[in-house]
Order: C-alpha cells, then structure tokens, then sequence
C-alpha cells in the first residue's frame, strides 16, 4: 500500500520538469539574443550536458534511494565530509541566487499588466519579495501540498510554452538567425557562452533525487521522473527557444523583458501578450515554489549530518524545514534586491551564471560519485555509465571555463567564505564526541 505521506511518479517529475521550467526559459532568450543565432547551438549543447547529467542522477538514484539530498549525500558516500559539505554549500547558494533571479523574471512578466513595475525599481523591489516570502509560507505546510501546487503549475506552464513553439515555426523569419554570431566572441567561444547561459534553464533535473527519503519506490521512480523529465524539458525549450528568436528581431530580443509575451503579441495579437504573460507568471511561481522546497531539503541533510549548522535541521509539525527556508529566503531577498540596480536582464544574466557557476560543483561531484562507486562495485570500465559519468564531468568543467573571470572569482569567494564554518562545526562535533 502506499505511503499517503510520500509523493509519486506524477508528483516527482512534476517536480523535476517545474524546477526547471521556469528557472531560466522566460528571460533567456533576451540574454541569448546579443550572440545570435549561435545561441541555438548553445541551447543544443547544453541539452546533451543535461541528458548526460539526468542519467548520472538517474543512475545514482537507484543506487541510493530512499536518500535525502540528492547531490550531498551521493558525494558523502563517494568522497566524505569535506567533498559533501562543499557541495551543500555550492547548491544551497545556487538555490537561493536562483530564487533571486526567478522573483526578478516574475517581475518582469508582471510588467505586462502592471506598466508601473517598469518604471519604479522600489514597487518591483516590493513585489517579488512579497513573493518570495508568500511562497516560503506556502513551503512551511505538508510536502503533498507543495506537490499540489507543483503538479498545477507545470501543467499550466508547459502547454503555452509549447504553443509557442508549434504555433511560431510558421512566423519564422530565417533572416534573424543570419549573421550566425553577432558577438565580439570567436565561435567557440560564443558556443561555450551560450552553453553556459541555457545550461541554467536545466538546473532543477536533480530535483527528485534530493527528496528521495519522501519518495514512493524511489529507486525506480527517482531514475523515471529525472531522465522523463528532463527530456520533456528539452523538447520544450528547443522548440520554443527557435520560434521566438527566429520570430523577434535580436536587436528588439535582447532589450525585451517578456520574449514570449512580446512574441505572441507578434502573432496572435493583443490579448494573446497577457494570456502567455499571465502563464509566465504561473510559470515562474511554479518554479519558485519547487526552488523554495530545495533550498530547505540540502542544507537540512547536512545539519542532520553535522556538517550545516543544527538550526537548518530543525523541522516543524509539518516536516518542513522552515527555519532554514527562511533564513535562505533571507539571503534570496537581499541578492535580488542589490541587482535591481542594473536593467532587469543584466540582473537576471549575472544571476543566473552564478547559479550556473555554483550548481556545477555538485554536478561535478555526482558525475565522479557515479564513476567512483560503479568502479570500485565492478572493477572493470565496460559500464556504459561510468563512461557516460566522465563525459557529464568533462562537459562540467566545460561550462566552468565558459562562466566568465568575474563570476568565477565571485562563485571562488563563495566558497572561501564556507570554509571557516566547516572547521568549526567540525570541532565543534568532535568536542561533542
């Protein structure tokens, strides 16, 4: 009989597709668009990385169901503490730049019914705080409720995205894909750029992974709900990211701060801007719900490892690590505040790569748990998996390299910050024996 308190397949990968449906999508291709039309060799790139990255987790969550923490508890079994804790910490901070980033792109849909948000950066300000903390309330209840939610708005989400598509290949214009690159960048570098801008459209694919222990048949359902999901995801995006580049000018795209709002109205006229604008916002809340449920699940399997602070390990009635939600919607709250200086996609771009930069850890570091554990389970390398774990690893490296000088020394200062806390919470648990 199942379990009434876990959720299932359906929740799962409404989960895995909602993290990431989103998470990136809604802005992106403005941010994609001063690169041209390379930025569809970007978005193809960053596909196959997903695809190598879902059967990674795929993988690893059969061989760890029942789990809680996805990425950190894989590395913990491969590597030990100090490998874990890097990782919960990379995430945690990936989660909360991203739920920045996706209250700014909330905004920006909002702008559509609400021309005043685009013209005072204290009521924008006000209003995607007001939704992050609504959704932080939302995440204090039952986890069924939060897959409720979930389950709701991926639905809502996905069908006018793929509209977009399906509709917007016959108002391709060709010509907008022409000259190929229209950045300063070589080719290659253009790619690697464009790869690691789309890459974050897919973060969210560990989704299911990390909420594993609440999980019915995990080690089959987890596997089924990150591959399916993510490849549902790719056939969303790919279609919608071609109509709306091929149908917006890239001088008009890059400037815009609805794509595809901006691209209906192009199509189907007036009213059909605030239909797909009012979809985006369910969207963007959609993900913004599921990011929130993350940002308390990691940080909590390392506390109750010893490794994160006791306090984002307390949970409430409701099973709800709610002091650790807050304290990371804390932080969601001042970073997006600090980038509304800049123009709300410049805002969205910055935060979006460090997310990018500071997800790809873990990444990192699931992709040699996956090879590390089948290695030393088998001895041999004739596993189609592990070989497929070391290309995840090296198409991981690839996009560090693509983050930028500025926010690999941010995402690196990040990092140096974390290591005063791991020294003392690890004399602290040796004191306590």
């Amino acid at each position: 009989m199942a379990n009434s308190n876990k959720i299932g397949l359906w929740s799962s990968t409404a989960l895995v597709v909602g993290n990431m449906i989103g998470s990136g999508i809604f802005l992106l291709p403005a941010s994609l668009a001063v690169y041209g039309g390379i930025g569809m060799l970007g978005w193809v790139c960053s596909a196959i990385g997903a695809i190598l990255i879902a059967y990674v987790y795929g993988a690893l969550g059969k061989i760890a169901p029942d789990t809680l923490g996805g990425p950190y508890i894989y590395t913990r079994i491969s590597f030990g503490d100090f490998p874990a804790y890097l990782v919960a910490w990379g995430y945690w901070v990936a989660i909360w730049a991203t739920n920045a980033a996706i209250a700014v792109a909330l905004v920006g849909y909002l702008e559509v019914f609400f021309p005043v948000l685009g013209e005072s950066s204290l009521i924008s300000i006000f209003t995607g705080l007001g939704f992050i903390w609504g959704f932080t309330y939302i995440n204090s209840k039952p986890l069924k409720t939060v897959a409720s939610i979930q389950m709701i708005t991926t639905i809502l989400k996905v069908l006018p995205i793929l509209a977009i598509g399906v509709f917007g290949v016959f108002y391709i214009n060709w010509e907008n894909f022409i000259p190929l690159n229209r950045s300063d960048a070589t080719t290659f570098g253009a790619i690697t750029a464009t790869a690691t801008l789309s890459l974050f459209a897919f973060l969210g694919m560990e989704s299911a992974g990390i909420v594993s222990a609440d999980t019915e048949d995990a080690a089959k359902t987890v596997s089924k709900a990150t591959i399916g999901g993510t490849l549902i995801t790719i056939v969303v995006y790919l279609s919608s990211s071609l109509a709306i580049m091929g149908i917006i000018p890239p001088e008009v795209l890059k400037n815009s701060n609805a794509p595809f709002a901006d691209a209906a109205h192009l199509f189907w006229g007036g009213s059909a801007q605030y239909i797909v604008a009012g979809c985006a916002v369910i969207a963007t809340m959609g993900a913004l719900n599921g990011w929130i449920l993350m940002q308390g699940r990691i940080p909590m399997a390392a506390a109750l490892d010893g490794l994160f602070p006791k306090i984002f390990g307390k949970q409430n009635s409701n099973g709800s690590p709610i002091i650790g939600i807050i304290l990371s919607s804390f932080l969601a709250s001042i970073l997006m505040m600090l980038n509304f200086s800049k123009s709300l996609v410049d805002a969205f771009t910055f935060m979006m790569t460090l997310s990018t930069l500071s997800v790809i850890v873990p990444y990192l570091f699931s992709a040699a748990s996956l090879g590390f554990i089948l290695y030393n389970r088998d001895k041999k390398l004739t596993n189609p998996l592990i070989w497929i774990s070391v290309l995840a690893f090296l198409f991981c490296i690839w996009i560090i390299m693509g983050c930028g000088y500025e926010v690999v020394i941010y995402g690196l200062i990040l990092f140096l910050i974390s290591l005063p806390f791991y020294f003392v919470l690890k004399r602290k648990n040796k004191s306590n024996g």
